[in-house]
C-alpha cells in the first residue's frame, strides 16, 4: 500500500461520509415530497457542497498522491474532511414537520454550512501554499487564475452566507454553481480533447 493509498483509504472514509449525509438527506425529502414545502435555496446550497465535496475529493489526488506519509497531513484530512461532514449535515432538516418549509431551513443554517466550506477550502489552500514555499515547487502553482479563482470563491460564499437581502444570497449562490460548471466543463472538454478512454483502451495490452 503507498503513502497516497493509506492516507485516502481514511481521508475518503470521512469525505464519503459527506457525500452519503447529502444524498441520504436528499433522499428522505423526496420521500416526503408531499408533505414538505420544497425551495430552491436549499437545493442550490446542496449542489454547491455536493461539487465542492467532489472537488476535494479529485483535489486530494492532484495535489497529495506524491506526498510522503506524514501523521501532519493525516490530521489536515481529518480536519477538512470533518468540517464538510457538518456542513453537509446541515444542508437538508432531519426533523422537519410536516408542512414545514424547506427556505426556512436554508436562511436558519446557510452561514454555518457556507462558512465550513469556506473554511475546508482556505485551510487547504494554505496548506498548499505553505508546503509549496517549503519545498521550493511555489512558483510552479502560483499562476493568476488560481489566486482569481480564489477570490472569486472566498468572495461570493462570504456573500452567500452573510447578506441579508434573499436577492443578493441567490444571486451569489448562482455565481458560484456557475463558476463550479465552468471547471466541470474544461474537465469535459480536458478529456474530450485528450481522447476520452480510446487512448487507454489503445494502450491496454491485447489479449492473445
Amino acid at each position: 500500500m503507498s503513502a497516497f493509498e493509506f492516507f485516502f483509504s481514511f481521508y475518503g472514509l470521512v469525505l464519503g461520509f459527506s457525500a452519503a449525509e447529502l444524498v441520504g438527506g436528499f433522499a428522505g425529502l423526496v420521500q416526503r415530497r408531499r408533505k414538505i414545502r420544497f425551495g430552491h435555496l436549499t437545493l442550490f446550497l446542496a449542489a454547491f457542497v455536493a461539487i465542492d465535496i467532489a472537488t476535494f475529493w479529485a483535489q486530494a489526488w492532484t495535489i497529495l498522491r506524491f506526498a510522503p506519509f506524514n501523521f501532519a497531513l493525516l490530521i489536515l484530512g481529518l480536519v477538512v474532511a470533518s468540517v464538510f461532514y457538518v456542513a453537509a449535515s446541515l444542508v437538508f432538516p432531519k426533523d422537519a414537520v410536516d408542512g414545514a418549509a424547506l427556505d426556512d431551513h436554508f436562511w436558519e443554517n446557510r452561514t454555518i454550512v457556507l462558512l465550513c466550506v469556506l473554511a475546508a477550502n482556505l485551510s487547504m489552500a494554505a496548506v498548499l501554499t505553505i508546503l509549496t514555499l517549503g519545498t521550493g515547487e511555489f512558483p510552479a502553482i502560483n499562476r493568476p487564475m488560481l489566486w482569481i479563482g480564489l477570490a472569486i470563491f472566498t468572495t461570493f460564499t462570504l456573500i452567500a452566507a452573510l447578506a441579508k437581502k434573499k436577492g443578493v444570497v441567490v444571486a451569489a449562490l448562482l455565481i458560484l454553481l456557475f463558476y463550479q460548471g465552468q471547471t466541470i466543463g474544461r474537465s469535459i472538454s480536458a478529456l474530450v480533447d485528450g481522447g476520452g478512454w480510446t487512448v487507454l483502451q489503445s494502450k491496454a495490452p491485447k489479449d492473445s
